[in-house]
């Protein structure tokens, strides 16, 4: 039987599909183009989109277990028809699922309950990877990082160590109808995170604290648009408590030790450094 990876060429589905390898597991990866995937050897690479039904034909035939995303695009946007693709895998005989970013009352969370489908929700709290998208271009041209909220606690997460935890639920089960937080082994500071990457690129990188109007001004002059700026403004000032209280989900499921940022950013380094 088949394990089936959709997003597989995304921030965590490229790792989800590298920890099934590494099992033994057989992988049919999904992507809307194929051409571009660059995935390793020995794996499945089909077409489709879950943003259009008409497109998956076939594509949950022979799975086992699947690996889904409740989004569509680079944008997030979520899923217009959640409930037909659950259909669709239950249809396929589909056994177990396991739900990135899954919420209770998703469209497609809501079709999986009604379903005798195991299914597992994975709520990650901020990715590691996200400081790549924010912060490297800024580091290599500048050298300092200019954000308000300094002192903000973070339990960041590995995207490696999501995947794991995916992995591992998928070809073990055991984890039917819960929801598994996923955080990093700590949690640290803005700052702190500025000094650790500093020490992983071997260069001294400043730190500029801004005030929430300054913060404001300058989302603005990159381009962001209102709505996006007051969620970054409530998200960051206010972030909730299980974003910075550490859970030790990724070793109970994997058997393994969470990978810090420092192993992150020692990992990224090149990606920092001009």
């Amino acid at each position: 039987m088949t394990f089936l990876v959709t997003g597989a060429t995304g921030t965590v589905g490229r790792f989800v599909v590298a920890e099934l390898l590494a099992a033994g597991q057989p992988v049919r990866a999904l992507t809307r183009n194929p051409a571009e995937a660059a995935l390793p050897e020995g794996v499945e690479v089909v077409a489709g989109d879950l943003a259009r039904l008409d497109s998956l034909a076939g594509v949950f035939d022979g799975v086992e277990a699947a690996h889904l995303i409740n989004f569509a695009g680079d944008d997030y946007t979520p899923l217009p028809d959640g409930a037909g693709l659950v259909k669709l895998a239950a249809e396929a005989g589909v056994r177990r699922v396991t739900v990135l970013g899954g919420r209770a009352e998703g469209d497609l969370e809501q079709a999986l309950a009604a379903t005798d489908i195991e299914w597992t929700l994975l709520e990650p709290v901020e990715f590691m990877s996200n400081t790549l998208r924010w912060w490297a271009q800024t580091i290599k041209t500048e050298g300092v990082i200019k954000e308000p909220f300094g002192d903000r606690l973070s339990a960041l997460v590995h995207e490696r160590d999501i995947a794991a935890v995916a992995a591992t639920v998928l070809v073990e089960g055991g984890y039917n109808r819960k929801t598994c937080t996923i955080t990093g082994p700590e949690a640290i500071t803005l700052k702190e995170k500025v000094a650790m990457l500093s020490a992983a690129i071997g260069r001294d990188i400043g730190f500029v604290e801004l005030t929430v109007d300054e913060a404001r001004a300058k989302w603005r002059g990159d381009g962001m648009g209102e709505e996006t700026i007051e969620f970054l403004v409530e998200a960051l000032g206010n972030t909730p408590e299980a974003g910075y209280t550490v859970v030790p989900t990724v070793k109970e499921i994997t058997g393994r030790d969470a990978r810090s940022f420092a192993q992150w950013a020692a990992e990224n380094a090149d990606a920092f450094r001009p």
